[in-house]
């Protein structure tokens, strides 16, 4: 009896969260396959069979290979800075004597704000491009000329826009669980590096903290690169306007949405294979992340 208790009691706490999971992650990944082998404009329940027509046009599409190379450009820019940041962020708090609580929290309130609303302040605000705007006021106390930080692309400043954006709205994730990390690794470890006369300083970070946090850094390293990929809100909000969205910096899933939804037509055929590609591909780059971790290990 108490067995059967156990599995009611399982079902009960896991059962709607596995109902959840399955209908809105696993059957639209599944439906999504079965569409981008179809030619499917314009409904969601084709009939003409093309087989992998759809993958050869996504993946000979330029405007498909320069989104990529957007995200390329993108994670090369946030998840150094991130992980850098994050870390140097929570070794700070972490030897903070009194209110250690107050600065978690202040630094974890930006990641419950709305990527839109963040978008929009950063466009509106911050990097306008008008002489009122925050970093323009910045640059002028500075000698600085204003700038166009949205619309210029000789030099990108739109990167500046983008990457700072993320930045603010992610970080405190990030440095959180870098803290639980932290406080994880052992007093005595600390000690006995220092009895060996290791130095408290980066000798004693190398060969203590670093190796501690081996777990959390994978972790880190591992949601940036799936966070990168599926960068949207902040692109098409920033970015985009009445006029549509700039031929520049488009991401994947800026290109899946003008592709399956754009105006000239909604190709869910051709967006599905998009979309399976760019799954196949976050899925191959976690498991060759975690296998060179597990090689360094």
């Amino acid at each position: 009896m108490s067995r059967r208790r156990a599995a009611l009691a399982f079902w009960l706490f896991v059962g709607p969260f596995a109902a959840g999971l399955l209908v809105f992650t696993y059957v639209p990944i599944g439906w999504s396959a079965y569409l981008s082998l179809f030619d499917a404009r314009n409904t969601v329940t084709p009939t003409e069979f093309v087989g992998f027509a759809n993958y050869a046009d996504v993946l000979t599409d330029r405007a498909f290979l320069d989104s990529i190379g957007t995200f390329t450009v993108f994670a090369a820019a946030i998840i150094p800075t991130t992980v850098v940041l994050a870390l140097v962020l929570a070794l700070l708090v972490d030897r903070v004597p009194v209110a250690r609580a107050f600065f978690r929290s202040v630094f974890f309130l930006p990641f419950a704000c709305s990527y839109v609303v963040a978008a929009l302040v950063w466009r509106m605000s911050l990097f306008s491009g008008l002489d009122s705007g925050v970093a323009n006021t910045v640059l002028g106390w500075f000698g600085g000329e204003p700038q166009a930080w949205i619309g210029t692309v000789h030099p990108p400043l739109y990167w500046v826009v983008l990457v700072t954006a993320r930045l603010w709205l992610q970080l405190g994730f990030y440095l959180i669980l870098f803290l639980a990390a932290l406080q994880r690794i052992p007093a005595h470890l600390y000690e006995a590096a220092w009895t060996d006369g290791a130095s408290p300083g980066w000798q004693t970070f190398r060969h203590v903290t670093l190796p501690g946090l081996r777990g959390a850094l994978v972790a880190v390293l591992t949601l940036n690169l799936i966070n990168a990929y599926q960068a949207f809100d902040e692109f098409y909000n920033i970015l985009g306007d009445s006029r549509g969205y700039p031929p520049f910096a488009r991401p994947p899933l800026v290109y899946l949405y003008y592709t399956s939804l754009g105006s000239g037509g909604q190709d869910l055929g051709r967006g599905s294979a998009g979309a399976v590609v760019l799954a196949l591909v976050i899925a191959l780059a976690t498991l060759l992340s975690g296998r060179v971790f597990r090689k360094a290990d």
